[in-house]
């Protein structure tokens, strides 16, 4: 047994006294002091230590680990220890130089970097789990260790080293029956010569030129990182008492900042090994934050264990140049995470490194240890958070949504290769991700909350939703399609876009008439598509005429009853439909041929949310305050107002209640300005009455 949700709201950061130069600053105290200030409870410590716990093989140094337990005893700090093997420490490199993953494109990878290892290799698996038995069985006795971390942002590392292709080759053979005949067919092997005719001599797949066959090594890949996270968590749990947790710290597709859909990992699959779901999430911030990268990231950790609460273990608090949050901001992202139903935020990092490659990702504190405003401002979401009357009535914050986003790591991987709108690797610029983020932030903007649920989802799952939307879902294997079919007909709302339902698990395209299986269910059909090339628009009664992006996919009515939405207006295609509906069994199906522009989007949905019957308190304040919503363990609704912008703005309450969190004034030096704010903490709001919140600011209303 493990614990699956903590006792109080964690809020914290990871910590490195091993990192602190000159080494002999004694900061410990000082540090922890400081923490308890700002109403932090949890520190997260060892990832990315191995060379320091071990500097030489078989000789073990847990000081830095001991001294960090210490202090966190004295000042009554909880800890979550991470296993430190995403960094090979310089000696199992030079003794075993294969650690190293060869990755695709670049080579044998260099000693240096952190994640560069191949994590199938045995030489690096006997010696990882070596090192995590020792840390483990040396901390998980203490009183203040709450949970582990299994390893960190774990992915495959592009690895296509002969070790990891050797075992994509042996899963091959599994899946196709040990017959090189049935794989050819399933791939389509002959073309280009690619045919396999004996699966002793498989030609080097990082080369291939088959999405077919590159998509099923990605998808196998996945799956080592899903066995090498289940690997770890199946150690620790040899030691870890029943009151501790499992987690670990997925992330995401990365522009710079925490984007889409992670490319390199299942998080679904991967998620099974964990007790609760572990994040990091980064975000542009100052003129930039928009609320939108937190709440795609929260919304996926939350899906992954079907609803259950999670743990941000990473996200900024300075962060790297361009982040520096604004006052009121820092306190204003804090409250974002809790309203995904985060039941923990944590910082990356404590002190700022004054050395090596990550000394300007800085941390709550800067280069001098001094407080700063970061800090203060902190220690206002901390204090609120860690008092009974706001932390403990907010902690397990539970969501009901009407709503939901299907993923499918399949179809970012085909369509990375299948460019939308070249169709090839080259020659154009919307990728996967390019469409989920459309849609779902052009929900986030509506106030309508959603869920993420993967491509295999059972119809039990789907059928919790009023709808259900699949952008881009180009890999759709028959068993999905038939849930999505039976999921209409039963009285579901689907929407669909372009370049859904195109090909079958393996990435071969269905030889039926277009969307397969589903001509039925959306009443249309479609044999062409080309590219817009900025001169198509399209006009209809759901939106405002706009340009159409990326594709057009041509679609002819099948059913009479098809109702035609929005039609391409350019003289060569204005026979053709670009938005529809059609009624089917009990529900309906809705499919959008084109990626409209942001503004577009939100308009087609409004009017799909609207037709589905989907209300939202906050769908009348879109454009005007960000509302998201938690059911407390007391049964009552917290709503979160949030004004992501740098004006005040004014509205009518959509909901009564107490104000739980009052939107405060924050100076510029991090800490309260001492004025009255608008809405005060304890006041009565009826829904209807005039609310007033400042820029870069929030309220939570309990009722």
């Amino acid at each position: 047994m493990a614990q699956t949700q903590v006792d109080k709201f964690l809020f914290g950061a990871a910590y490195y006294d091993e990192y602190i130069l000159p080494h002999n600053l004694e900061r410990i105290d000082k540090d922890f002091e400081m923490m308890r200030e700002a109403g932090m409870n949890v520190i997260r410590i060892a990832e990315f230590t191995w060379s320091t716990e071990e500097p030489e093989p078989g000789v073990f140094n847990f000081a830095h680990v001991d001294r960090a337990l210490e202090a966190a005893q004295k000042y009554n700090i909880k800890v979550i220890i991470g296993t430190p093997t995403a960094a090979v420490p310089s000696w199992l490199v030079e003794l075993d130089p294969h650690v190293l993953a060869v990755q695709d494109g670049s080579g044998q990878a260099k000693y240096g970097a952190r994640q560069n290892m191949d994590i199938v290799n045995g030489t690096y698996r006997f010696y990882a789990e070596r090192i995590i038995r020792k840390l483990i069985s040396h901390t998980a006795s203490h009183p203040q260790v709450i949970g582990f971390q299994v390893d960190n942002e774990t992915k495959y590392y592009d690895s296509c080293s002969p070790d990891m292709q050797k075992l994509f080759v042996q899963s091959l053979r599994k899946r196709f029956h040990n017959s090189t005949d049935e794989l050819n067919r399933a791939f389509g092997l002959d073309y280009w010569s690619n045919r396999v005719d004996a699966w002793d001599n498989f030609p080097d797949v990082s080369g291939s030129i088959n999405q077919s066959l590159r998509g099923a090594f990605d998808e196998f890949r996945r799956g080592v990182v899903t066995e090498f996270l289940a690997w770890q968590a199946s150690i620790v749990r040899e030691y870890m008492r029943d009151d501790q947790f499992i987690t670990q710290n997925f992330d995401y597709e990365w522009r710079g900042y925490s984007y889409g859909v992670q490319p390199a990992v299942n998080h679904f699959e991967a998620g099974k090994a964990l007790d609760i779901s572990g994040v990091d999430i980064y975000h542009p911030t100052e003129e930039h934050l928009t609320g939108k990268e937190i709440g795609f990231g929260g919304d996926v950790a939350r899906s992954v264990k079907d609803g259950r609460n999670f743990i941000v273990l990473e996200t900024e608090a300075q962060g790297q140049h361009g982040w520096l949050p604004y006052a009121g901001q820092l306190r204003l992202q804090a409250y974002s995470h809790v309203a995904n139903g985060a039941d923990g935020v944590m910082y990356w990092h404590w002190h700022s490194i004054h050395n090596s490659f990550e000394t300007y990702w800085k941390g709550v504190l800067s280069h001098d240890f001094e407080k700063n405003p970061t800090y203060e401002e902190a220690g206002i979401f901390g204090r609120e958070m860690q008092s009974d009357e706001i932390g403990g009535r907010l902690l397990h914050g539970k969501k009901n949504n009407r709503v939901a986003i299907m993923v499918s790591n399949e179809a970012l991987s085909a369509l990375n290769w299948f460019n939308i709108e070249s169709g090839f690797p080259f020659g154009g610029n919307t990728q996967y991700n390019d469409v989920v983020r459309r849609f779902y932030d052009a929900l986030f903007e509506l106030n309508v909350e959603t869920d993420i649920i993967p491509v295999n989802a059972e119809l039990e799952r789907i059928a919790r939703y009023d709808m259900v939307l699949t952008p881009a879902l180009y890999v759709a294997p028959q068993n999905t399609i038939d849930n999505l079919r039976e999921y209409v007909a039963q009285g579901g709302h689907l929407v669909s876009t372009l370049r859904s339902f195109v090909t079958d698990e393996n990435t071969k395209v269905w030889q039926d008439r277009a969307p397969h299986d589903l001509t039925d269910v959306f009443g249309v059909t479609y044999n062409q598509f080309t590219r817009p090339d900025g001169v198509v628009t399209v006009s209809g009664s759901v939106a405002e005429t706009f340009n159409a992006e990326a594709l057009i996919e041509l679609l002819k009515a099948t059913d009479d009853d098809v109702e035609v939405l929005g039609s391409y207006d350019h003289y060569a295609w204005d026979s053709y439909a670009a938005v529809t509906r059609h009624s089917f069994g009990k529900g309906d199906a809705q499919y959008i041929a084109t990626l409209p522009s942001a503004q577009a989007t939100r308009e087609i949905l409004r009017e799909a949310i609207e037709h589905a019957g989907i209300t939202s308190v906050g769908l009348p304040l879109s454009g005007q305050v960000s509302v998201r919503q938690t059911v407390t363990p007391e049964g009552k609704t917290a709503t979160y107002l949030f004004n992501y912008s740098a004006e005040s703005v004014t509205f009518t309450s959509p909901v009564s209640g107490e104000v739980l969190v009052a939107p405060e004034i924050i100076g510029q030096d991090g800490k309260l300005a001492g004025e009255k704010a608008p809405l005060a903490k304890g006041s009565v709001i009826v829904q209807g009455d005039e609310i007033t919140i400042g820029r870069w600011n929030v309220a939570v209303i309990l009722g």
